[in-house]
């Protein structure tokens, strides 16, 4: 069973890493106002996820995979180039659909600590890491970007 738990873990990290490389992105995107401020916060906060994830492998004895991340970082690069209704340029869309990926990343980042926690028993092997606390900031991520991600559809799509 540890042989599923070491993919899974690699499998997750390859996933943070997108999404801390989207979230990176959409903050510099996006440097002004309050979007840009909530952006800039959860992108750091992000970043520090992918920091805890890598300490928890590293204390679980989990070889890193050194391709899964690096394809996700290049699957992340190509993303960019999506036509996104116009020609050139940061569109309204543009925005919308960072949000929206950047708030599924983060709903499954919950899922993600809520599983190491409960169905792979980490909360046992690993009592000083507080999954309950990594919940809440997913948690708090999510809700920092849900008025501005509304906000982005309305104007993408009206």
């Amino acid at each position: 069973m540890a042989k599923f738990l070491d993919i899974y873990l690699n499998d997750q990290l390859a996933m943070g890493v997108a999404w801390r490389e989207l979230a990176r992105r959409s903050a510099r995107n996006n440097p002004d106002g309050d979007a840009g401020t909530a952006l800039r916060a959860v992108a750091s906060a992000i970043a520090e996820d992918v920091d805890t994830f890598r300490d928890i492998m590293s204390r679980l004895g989990v070889r890193r995979d050194p391709i899964k991340p690096g394809l996700a970082m290049a699957a992340e690069w190509l993303g960019r180039f999506k036509f996104n209704g116009q020609l050139s340029g940061y569109s309204p869309l543009s925005r919308f659909e960072e949000l929206e990926i950047l708030t599924m990343g983060i709903d499954g980042k919950k899922q993600l600590w809520t599983t190491l926690r409960d169905l792979a028993g980490l909360s046992i092997r690993l009592p000083d890491i507080d999954f309950d606390a990594l919940i809440r900031r997913a948690e708090d991520q999510r809700a920092q970007l849900e008025p501005f991600r509304v906000l982005a559809g309305t104007e993408a799509f009206t």
